[in-house]
């Protein structure tokens, strides 16, 4: 992808919905937590929730990459993964959200 300059204006709606699709994986994360946490019932199922934390830090902290320079890529993966929708970004340019879709989509496998 190439790198394209961000407006005022789209900095703010990319922060918005970066946040938004960030604060959403973690409470996900967070619900799968619960239900395993109680589900605990010998040691490898507290080690099992360990792991499970572990691989999801760093899936996020790898995902969650703010810097603009691969921001278009990290929109496109956030909505193949359905964390991010189009109306999400609405006021970001249509040469970005072109290019974060047929990223998104070529992602998805369509």
């Amino acid at each position: 992808m190439r790198e394209m300059e961000w407006s005022k204006q789209e900095r703010e709606i990319a922060r918005r919905a970066f946040k938004a699709a960030y604060s959403g994986e973690c409470m996900a994360i967070a619900e799968n937590v619960r239900k395993m946490a109680s589900e605990i019932n010998d040691p490898i199922d507290l080690w099992q929730l360990h792991d499970y934390l572990t691989d999801k830090r760093k899936e996020t902290d790898e995902k969650y990459d703010y810097r603009y320079r691969v921001l278009l890529f990290v929109f496109a993966r956030l909505m193949s993964e359905g964390w991010v929708q189009q109306e999400d970004l609405a006021g970001i340019s249509d040469a970005k959200l072109q290019e974060i879709r047929r990223t998104a989509e070529f992602m998805s496998g369509r």
